[in-house]
């Protein structure tokens, strides 16, 4: 008899990781560093908090069920977004709003797959796109990337057969950290226009991108819509995590499918969030910047301080956005050494392991360290503490 959809698939990591925790008190001299999640911790700016206030007290609507696809003013405002963005001209309907980006991920899987389709998807794997091909009956078909943590088409070319659906990729990337070039993006548009698969293209991260200008051309193809679904959250740049507040660029006609699914799970997304999600995008351009820059920072205070590390035999895989990828040097199983870095160091993150399919042993070797709440003396406190750890 077959499993229900949900024993398919693996314990949601963060829930596993945040479990170490339990029944564990930290000394005063060396609190805990978390740095197991990419979402910030700190409320949103005041000004859309008030927003949202008011809007709770005042717009009676904002208690309603509202359109499916999203409220048509923030549509509107986030097709602008992305066009200026993109340096490029993309439309409200062809955008949607969505329950945070997870639920834009999983809106694009129903809308392209039938139980036994394919998508292709680099790991490291931002693991939850993993459980949700799994729950869905979607294989999953692992691309390994290279040393330098990014991808390789001609591989992809070679996993593409008669069930495959999409391409999936995450720039910049979770866990990974690293920002796809954008010829090589061309290079899995093309080759995903090809074999007319779809390339799904999670920018949850965009805003913190390290290059100025647009990060690539996809948006500018005159008929960009037929191949390419851009996956997108508020979530991030305004601090909305709470909120459930994400979003889809693609063809009005796939839309259409996508609705289907998203009035069946939620019947439409938050009507609070999404005016807080408007407010930012009229507000809050030099406020992201300032995060972004912060950000940017700490990526680059990673890279100045890995040296502590490396004497030691860690190496630094990827760094980026939130994320910073490393291999450590012990012959226990990453998955061993994070759970003796809670109780002895009072650190959590996350080992590669959960990244990673099963029988890959590079994720014995590897964590992701998400420093979306750690500044640069945390950071070098963190350092300091990697440091220090034996076995």
């Amino acid at each position: 008899m077959p499993l229900p959809r949900t024993q398919s698939t693996f314990i949601s990591p963060i829930v596993e990781a945040h479990s170490w925790l339990d029944g564990i008190s930290f000394p005063e001299d060396r609190p805990l560093l978390n740095v197991s999640q990419a979402a910030p911790i700190d409320p949103p700016p005041l000004g859309l908090r008030q927003a949202m206030a008011e809007a709770a007290l005042n717009d009676d609507s904002a208690h309603l069920y509202g359109p499916v696809l999203g409220r048509a003013d923030l549509r509107a405002g986030l097709a602008a977004q992305i066009s200026t963005h993109y340096a490029a001209n993309v439309s409200a309907d062809q955008t949607a709003i969505t329950s945070g980006c997870n639920q834009a991920f999983a809106a694009t899987i129903a809308s392209l797959c039938a139980d036994g389709d394919e998508v292709i998807i680099p790991t490291p794997w931002y693991f939850n796109h993993k459980m949700w091909m799994d729950m869905s009956g979607v294989g999953a078909i692992s691309l390994p990337v290279g040393a330098d943590m990014l991808p390789d088409p001609q591989h992809a070319a070679e996993l593409i057969t008669p069930r495959t659906r999409a391409i999936a990729l995450v720039s910049p990337n979770n866990p990974c950290g690293v920002e796809y070039p954008a010829d090589l993006l061309r290079a899995f548009y093309d080759l995903a226009k090809s074999h007319g698969l779809a390339l799904i293209l999670d920018e949850t991260y965009r805003d913190f991108d390290s290059r100025s200008g647009p990060p690539h051309q996809l948006l500018q193809i005159e008929d960009w819509d037929q191949t390419l679904i851009h996956l997108y959250s508020f979530s991030k740049a305004y601090r909305l995590t709470g909120h459930r507040v994400g979003a889809i660029a693609t063809s009005a006609e796939r839309l259409v499918e996508m609705e289907k699914f998203l009035d069946t799970v939620t019947i439409c997304p938050n009507q609070l969030g999404q005016i807080g999600a408007l407010w930012g995008i009229e507000n809050l351009s030099q406020w992201v910047a300032t995060e972004r820059t912060e950000i940017l920072d700490r990526r680059a205070a990673i890279h100045e301080s890995f040296a502590i590390l490396g004497e030691r035999g860690w190496k630094l895989l990827g760094c980026g956005a939130y994320f910073a990828y490393v291999e450590h040097p012990f012959e226990l199983t990453s998955t061993e050494v994070a759970r003796k870095l809670v109780s002895q160091a009072s650190v959590l993150m996350l080992p590669g392991s959960m990244f990673l399919p099963h029988d890959d042993p590079a994720g014995a070797r590897q964590f992701r360290i998400a420093f979306a709440n750690v500044d640069r003396t945390a950071l070098s406190e963190l350092f300091r503490r990697l440091a220090a750890f034996e076995l």
